[in-house]
């Protein structure tokens, strides 16, 4: 097993009044799991917790499935918290229509597996470079892939918060999964849009190739986030591989 160091926050920001925002590390199981409401839909911050609910449940039951079935089980905890979703609304009809953004990252055998529905995002932090491991499902981020609109056009969009793909009980989601190879050293973000849209990636490499420690780093990132103006919540779980 690898040895990994994880630390992880999450502030409700200077414009909101709740915060929608969930996230859980598992250290035994070497998980960690962010979801982040639905803006504008009902019950946000009960949708996130549902899908790290589910993610503790999945992975504090290893016995459930083989060792070598981590995508498998990362499709099953989407899945389940569509789910319970649907039954939740089944019960509080006025909640229809909630949903959140999610992203799972499971270290198995020196490799990472992430399963990723949303914009919040999971970055890798490698040789002192910082790359983007996951995809938006936006409508920008559609668009630029359609060379419609430059990556920079999309961050300043005045529709870049339309989604595409959300965890909910009335979408059809379709789970990405992610997986390569894990080195000494690595550092993993996953954060939501909260952090993103309010700090550039150049800020944040810069943030994380630092010589501070995780707990200092993860501090100004949600830090430069409120300076910034704050204007979501924002959720920030920082991961360093110390050795494989």
């Amino acid at each position: 097993m690898i040895s990994l160091h994880s630390a992880g926050a999450t502030d409700v920001g200077l414009w909101r009044d709740n915060n929608e925002d969930s996230y859980l590390i598992i250290p035994q199981a070497q998980v960690l799991a962010l979801a982040d409401g639905m803006g504008g839909a009902p019950a946000g911050e009960v949708a996130s917790q549902y899908f790290v609910d589910m993610v503790r449940s999945a992975f504090s039951e290893p016995a459930l499935f083989p060792k070598d079935a981590v995508p498998d089980r990362i499709q099953h905890v989407f899945e389940s918290a569509k789910g319970r979703m649907l039954e939740h609304i089944i019960q509080h009809p006025a909640d229809a229509g909630m949903g959140c953004t999610a992203d799972l990252l499971v270290f198995d055998d020196g490799r990472y597996v992430i399963g990723h529905v949303g914009d919040s995002r999971v970055y890798l932090l490698r040789a002192g470079t910082l790359r983007q491991l996951t995809k938006d499902h936006s409508l920008v981020q559609s668009q630029v892939d359609r060379g419609m609109l430059t990556p920079e056009e999309a961050k300043h969009h005045p529709r870049k918060n339309i989604l595409l793909r959300v965890v909910g009980a009335d979408s059809s989601m379709t789970c990405d999964i992610v997986q390569g190879a894990v080195l000494g050293n690595d550092i993993f973000l996953l954060c939501s849009d909260g952090l993103t849209d309010m700090v550039e990636n150049a800020d944040i490499e810069i943030v994380l190739a630092s010589a501070e420690s995780l707990e200092q780093k993860l501090e100004r990132l949600i830090s430069a986030a409120l300076e910034a103006g704050g204007k979501d919540n924002v959720t920030v779980i920082l991961c360093e591989v110390e050795d494989v």
